[in-house]
């Protein structure tokens, strides 16, 4: 299923086992465009699907609140580096980030909810990242994968990976919104694969669809 423009921003996914328990939802794959570039791990079994369906569910709740601490237009670079050093790297003592310090950098991340992805999951175990950005009507989003530096255990983000693109708010959240709401039709359709309380499958013999 894809719903929205690859070419600009959609967002692909992929049931193939669905279960009743909630917290596993369904087993396949989300994956997010940005420009014509793939976010996520595209195979039938990435992942998990609660954890990006429950995280797309809290992004339209948080609609309008997904404000950065810096000027909207700052140049995507800048940005990718920042959040990729303040969240994963490490920063030298009294390194500034947009002028502010590390931890109130990282604060303002986190508590306005900045990074979509990797939300947790091994969806995007392929080392992707998406941010989000908004004023009173338009979202930015920045996304871009990481590479190690070469003989080192640092890593940074890789420039030819780096996507840019501003959207309405009505545009992007109807994107989300219309993503699950045909994602949750698609799951409550389709058989359910039982579990036991330990997690494990009790029909081994399921095929999916």
């Amino acid at each position: 299923m894809i719903v929205g423009n690859p070419d600009i921003f959609a967002i692909e996914s992929e049931i193939t086992k669905a279960y009743e328990r909630l917290s596993f939802r369904a087993l396949g794959f989300f994956v997010i465009d940005v420009m014509g570039e793939h976010y996520g791990v595209k195979e039938p079994d990435a992942t998990l699907l609660a954890v990006s369906f429950d995280e797309v569910g809290r992004r339209i709740a948080r609609r309008g609140r997904h404000t950065p601490p810096f000027a909207m237009d700052s140049n995507a670079g800048d940005v990718a580096y920042a959040f990729r050093r303040v969240l994963y790297d490490g920063c030298e003592e009294g390194e500034l980030f947009f002028g502010m310090p590390d931890p109130q950098f990282k604060h303002a991340i986190c508590s306005n909810r900045l990074e979509w992805a990797p939300d947790g999951d091994e969806a995007f175990d392929d080392s992707s990242y998406v941010l989000q950005f908004e004023d009173e009507n338009r979202v930015r989003l920045i996304a871009y994968k990481s590479i190690a530096y070469k003989n080192t255990l640092d890593t940074t983000y890789d420039p030819a990976s780096l996507r840019d693109v501003w959207l309405s708010q009505d545009e992007f959240y109807g994107v989300l919104q219309n993503w699950r709401d045909r994602f949750e039709a698609e799951w409550k359709a389709l058989p359910k694969v039982p579990i036991n309380q330990d997690g494990d499958e009790l029909n081994s013999d399921f095929q999916g669809r």
